[in-house]
């Protein structure tokens, strides 16, 4: 089916051969609403009925897709809307510029350059027809998103480029066109219509915050669905908050773990500690006195140890564990024959060198002494 759709000519420029150029937002996406008795038989066939109001979304996917985008260069413009296509049977009657063979895409928008080349288009752009009116074909299928919309407008493909009057401000009645479908609501900000078709819009209540209001019934699709997007961010937002307040308590909880854990490592029993060392130091040089022990840590003295009594091939693939059991054998054993203290309290005092000499001779003499009597001649 047919449709049209208006915006601002925009800037313009006139060149030195009386052309007038201008550079205008002529298309844009979203959501826009319609009498269902604007859309023929396919809203009617679905179950709506004349009056009632009907949403169709440009995506896009459709508005910015390189077929329909093709198809709006070098688009004729005519001055009003004609009852048909312009074709290259009408072109010359019915066209007084075209739009240029490049586009740009501002936003949601499709931006052009029209030139206006008869004089008849320039005289009525700068004077009674200010608006820019796109006539196009699409097709119309059922809604993908329901809750966006009821009709997805498809294939989009464009015909022509009306100037049209700018009438459509304050009270005045929405300016039908019958070349196509127009929507309630244009692309001019603040420019709603509040008539339809030359009768009053029906008044609805529409709840406010903590106050109910009358509105136009054609607004109430666009302010039911700004209230649901508020809420929506409104929900995000607490959800948002909700969960960095978590995310913080649940840091807190770790950093709290965290220094637990430091406060206890900072408890240390330094006089276990230097005990430990001392008796390990001990028990390494008893089994072998010739380790040097500076400068290592236990692990590595018990392993120094291990090597010095049973050879490197003790330690060829044992683990700490096991190095640590075989300490704990040989430092038992050097501990039983070699404590010097243990021996003394087991076997007395025993002399050596020197001291067993001197020791031995005493007793000779002690001995010779005792029986001097014996020995008198």
């Amino acid at each position: 089916m047919k449709f049209l759709d208006r915006a601002s000519v925009g800037s313009t420029k006139e060149t030195k051969e009386g052309y007038l150029v201008a550079t205008s937002r002529v298309a844009r996406t979203g959501v826009q609403l319609y009498l269902a008795s604007e859309l023929g038989d396919q809203a009617i066939n679905d179950g709506f009925k004349p009056e009632d109001i009907v949403r169709l979304n440009r995506s896009p996917e459709e508005v910015f897709h390189k077929d329909s985008l093709a198809s709006i260069t070098r688009t004729p413009i005519t001055i009003g809307h004609p009852e048909d296509d312009v074709t290259a049977d009408n072109w010359s009657k019915l066209s007084v510029g075209e739009i240029g063979d490049s586009y740009s895409i501002d936003g949601d928008w499709i931006v052009v350059n029209p030139m206006i080349k008869d004089s008849r288009g320039v005289q009525a752009a700068k004077t009674t027809h200010r608006e820019l009116s796109m006539g196009y074909s699409a097709n119309l299928v059922r809604a993908r998103d329901a809750a966006v919309a009821d009709y997805d407008v498809v294939d989009i493909r464009y015909n022509h480029t009306a100037l049209v009057a700018a009438a459509r401000a304050g009270d005045q009645a929405r300016i039908g066109d019958s070349w196509g479908a127009t929507s309630l609501t244009d692309f001019q900000p603040g420019n709603s219509p509040k008539h339809q078709g030359g009768r009053m819009a029906d008044m609805k209540t529409v709840v406010l915050g903590d106050k109910a209001v009358q509105v136009a019934d054609t607004d109430v699709l666009a302010i039911e669905q700004y209230k649901a997007d508020m809420t929506k961010k409104l929900g995000d937002a607490e959800a948002g908050k909700q969960a960095a307040v978590a995310a913080v308590q649940a840091e807190m909880g770790a950093l709290k773990v965290e220094l637990q854990k430091a406060k206890d490592a900072a408890n240390i029993d330094v006089d276990a500690l230097v005990a430990a060392r001392t008796e390990l130091l001990s028990q390494v040089k008893a089994i072998d006195s010739a380790i040097v022990t500076a400068g290592k840590s236990d692990a590595e003295l018990r392993k120094a140890a291990v090597a010095a009594k049973m050879g490197d091939a003790a330690l060829a693939g044992a683990s700490d564990a096991e190095i640590k059991g075989m300490f704990t054998v040989l430092a038992k054993d050097a501990a039983t024959t070699t404590n010097p203290v243990q021996r003394v309290l087991q076997s007395g005092v025993q002399r050596v060198g020197d001291a067993a000499l001197m020791q031995d001779a005493a007793l000779a003499k002690a001995n010779s002494d005792m029986n001097a009597w014996r020995n008198q001649h």
